[in-house]
């Protein structure tokens, strides 16, 4: 397939795996395994809170890669099967998207990009299968050392600090382990996504816009 040619896909792929009752001209950003991510699926995660604020010049490329990442992720969860979270952990974050978009804009940017309450509950519902997949498989194996924790401390004093300086080491040693293993496992994660990148059918038509 010449992925080229897919500038324009008319009618919206959500960001949530269906499309819309509106047709509209949308361009293609990116196709993984298949599937369209459209610009308004990218502005709609961006706009909707459903993607990590980040710092980037380019928020719409930095976006795009988290939702590449998303679908690269999910595809992994759901050949497992792992259990569904509970009803009340996806009421819960629902409430916080709502809470953090404004519920008057919440409800404003459902209809502008044609979205559902159910698509979002299952956006959000995949979101928690994935953070409960990535603690499963990442988690569990690391373990690091006293010294490690210890260095850790030595080199991040800024993260453990308090309005009377630098807080005592046995104070806060389990809060610089966990510091400690989340850092750990966020690495780990990078290199299994870059090798599920590596091995995925991934074709990025997005350029960002040169001034």
């Amino acid at each position: 397939m010449t992925f080229r040619k897919l500038t324009l896909a008319v009618g919206l792929a959500s960001i949530l795996g269906t499309g819309l009752n509106a047709e509209i001209i949308d361009r293609t950003l990116a196709v993984v395994e298949g599937s369209i991510i459209t610009q308004s699926d990218v502005l709609a995660a961006i706009r909707l809170g459903l993607v990590p604020r980040g710092r980037a010049a380019d928020p719409i490329g930095e976006a795009l890669e988290r939702l590449i990442e998303r679908r690269l992720t999910l595809a992994e969860v759901d050949r497992y099967v792992p259990p569904n979270p509970p009803e009340s952990a996806i009421d819960s974050r629902i409430a916080s998207v709502r809470a953090a978009a404004g519920a008057a804009d919440f409800d404003r940017l459902l209809a502008l990009y044609g979205l559902t309450m159910e698509q979002i509950r299952r956006h959000v519902r995949d979101d928690l299968r994935i953070t409960a997949y990535l603690r499963q498989r990442f988690g569990a194996d690391i373990l690091p050392s006293e010294e490690q924790i210890l260095e850790h401390y030595r080199q991040h004093p800024e993260l453990f600090s308090g309005a009377g300086g630098v807080r005592p080491f046995d104070e806060v040693h389990d809060d610089v382990r966990a510091a400690l293993v989340a850092e750990q496992q966020a690495l780990v994660i990078r290199e299994w996504l870059a090798g599920l990148r590596q091995r995925a059918d991934v074709a990025v038509l997005y350029a960002p816009a040169t001034r």
